[in-house]
């Protein structure tokens, strides 16, 4: 009944000079990765209509809403950096605990960094901790977290946001341990229904995730207590995981190996702007179109075979009038898109490209279904093979059994650089190395200040 303490008191003792090189690389690649998403974000329309509200509720100048060109309150910056690390849906994540921590976790890190003027590798201690906070409490629920109802990556991604900032505050053992129990009891519901839905507030939730850390770590800070046992729970059962379960967690994950092995190191980044389950489909089909130009008019139909949960959760077409939320969660515009533009990153996810008729109509001819043999794959691979038959009756054939970003198929600092730059546009060149050189030397940075004016 002490998993939340143990967790916690690792997270307190947790420091840059013992952290294994590999974890520190690996932290720092989850922020280039973060900025290249924040420009992404920001060629939605939606995303700019949040900014420019958020930004009306004024507050002081306290924190950088990044790539947006302002400074505002604390806990609205955070929720903007939260909303611009997720809404491009090209957030890292953890396969097993079907969270994305980067969006909690890294804005709320930023702002906190930020406003105390610290150092980068304070930046990357913090990043490190609230990972692992925030994907080893997605894990102990797993997927049943997600299939009770609510998305982990602002459940969860709370969790490890608030330990983040409190580690970033100097806070020790007890005040951190109060920082976690504050954020269970103000966490958002992050309701799975919308993302289902395809409603475009699924974008705030780790905006909504940082701001809440912010105020959970500054609340323990001031003394407010919360409870010890806040994700186990105790006979009283109104502990987190057993109040947003439809059956028993497995809270063993929360410490299994703690201390020797880091979570941060299985988490995949993604070379496209949809949902982690469209990516085999993704992934395929941009195969299939460096072996052969195919046009719309000669496809005659499309077969995607894929695992039972993908069919599930992303099988579905983007129902008419439908949102980019609805397009990011959809394999026949994710395949359709990969065929007439040969590239799946922000453009394809606009508001304006997701209702051209002719992206439309071939999506139309995509069908979606779970294979046995690749649904037994699962959880191990998450297969998908994409079947284009051509009006000549040739057929085109491409499965990717993992796809790339993936820990056994990584994306790399080149990989992630190239992202960056696909996902920045027009923004200079040169602006962007800098970026990419602050980032990649992160613990030589005396003052987080100087990454963040260049973003």
């Amino acid at each position: 009944m002490d998993y939340t303490q143990r967790l916690v008191r690792c997270c307190s003792e947790l420091s840059f000079n013992t952290l294994p090189s590999d974890v520190t690389t690996k932290a720092k690649l989850c922020v280039l990765d973060y900025v290249a998403n924040i420009y992404g974000s920001l060629e939605l329309d939606a995303v700019r209509q949040v900014v420019d509200f958020v930004r009306t509720l004024g507050g002081p100048e306290s924190a950088t809403a990044l790539g947006c060109g302002f400074r505002t309150g604390l806990q609205n910056a955070a929720f903007i950096n939260g909303i611009t690390a997720e809404a491009i849906e090209a957030q890292d994540g953890l396969r097993f605990g079907g969270n994305h921590p980067v969006s909690a976790v890294i804005p709320a890190a930023f702002v906190m960094s930020e406003s105390l003027g610290l150092t980068g590798a304070r930046l990357i201690e913090a990043v490190v901790a609230g990972y692992e906070v925030a994907n080893r409490a997605a894990a102990a629920m797993h997927p049943f977290h997600t299939l009770s109802g609510f998305l982990p990556t602002g459940t969860c991604g709370t969790l490890g946001a608030a330990v983040a900032v409190s580690k970033l505050m100097g806070h020790g053992y007890p005040e951190m341990l109060n920082a976690i129990g504050n954020a269970g009891y103000i966490l958002p519901i992050s309701m799975a229904e919308q993302l289902m839905g395809g409603y475009t507030v699924k974008i705030v939730q780790g905006g909504q995730a940082a701001s809440a850390a912010i105020m959970a770590a500054g609340l323990a800070g001031k003394g407010i207590t919360g409870s010890p046992y806040v994700l186990e729970g105790t006979e009283l059962k109104g502990g987190f995981t057993q109040i947003t379960m439809k059956v028993d967690a497995k809270p063993e994950r929360i410490t299994d190996k703690l201390g020797e092995y880091y979570s941060i190191m299985d988490i995949y980044f993604k070379p496209y702007t949809a949902c982690r389950h469209t990516h085999g489909a993704a992934q395929a089909t941009l195969m299939l179109m460096k072996e052969k130009k195919v046009l719309p008019d000669d496809i005659d139909s499309i077969m995607v075979s894929t695992y039972g949960v993908a069919a599930l959760a992303v099988g579905k077409g983007v129902p008419e009038g439908g949102s980019f939320v609805s397009a990011q969660f959809s394999i026949p515009h994710v395949v359709a898109a990969c065929i007439i533009d040969g590239a799946l990153g922000p453009a394809q996810l606009t508001e304006r490209r997701i209702i051209d008729p002719s992206l439309i109509a071939l999506a139309k001819k995509v069908t979606v279904k779970m294979d046995d043999d690749l649904n037994k794959m699962y959880p191990d691979k998450t297969a998908s093979r994409v079947e284009i038959m051509l009006k000549s009756g040739e057929r085109l054939t491409k499965q990717v059994d993992i796809p790339k970003g993936d820990p056994r198929d990584p994306m790399d600092a080149g990989d992630i650089v190239e992202k960056l730059k696909f996902f920045a546009g027009s923004r200079s060149s040169k602006k962007l190395e800098r970026i990419v050189d602050e980032i990649l030397g992160l613990e030589k940075a005396k003052n987080i200040g100087e990454l963040i004016s260049l973003i």
